[in-house]
């Protein structure tokens, strides 16, 4: 139902061995700019947007509560500003201390309003992807 060429991975804690997680399951799906609208429409259709999270022309996020394990879906153009989230969780695929010092943020997070999580979060995987620039964009289009 994803426009031709949509890449889906699984990504997020769950997506890491040894990373502490909430248990939900995230899943990043990647798109072309044409089939951003088209699989905006498909996702729509099937979640409910998660209102708490940013929206713009090149990324948007859908979640299910309903399910268990529960599902957040974040829709977003390949190679735009936030298309980070299968670099970030091959980083900690393969970089013991970076997995770490991620769980130890998450354990000093704990109990912090969702909002100020959200910054820390945010800093750090930035953080984390420069300290290991991507050689070729295209080159994780896909596991």
């Amino acid at each position: 139902m994803l426009p031709s060429g949509a890449d889906i991975d699984h990504v997020g804690a769950t997506a890491v061995p040894g990373c502490l997680s909430k248990g939900d399951l995230d899943i990043a799906v990647r798109v072309e700019p044409h089939g951003f609208d088209a699989a905006d429409e498909v996702l729509s259709q099937r979640f409910e947007r998660n209102s708490a999270s940013l929206r713009t022309p090149d990324f948007a996020a859908f979640e299910n509560h309903g399910l268990h394990p529960a599902v957040g879906i974040q829709l977003m153009v390949r190679g735009s500003a936030l298309d980070v989230f299968v670099r970030f969780r091959d980083r900690l695929r393969t970089d013991a201390k970076l997995l770490r010092r991620y769980n130890a943020l998450k354990l000093r997070c704990e109990g912090m309003p969702m909002a100020d999580y959200r910054i820390l979060k945010s800093d750090f995987i930035a953080a984390a992807l420069l300290q290991h620039p991507q050689r070729d964009r295209d080159a994780t289009c896909s596991d």
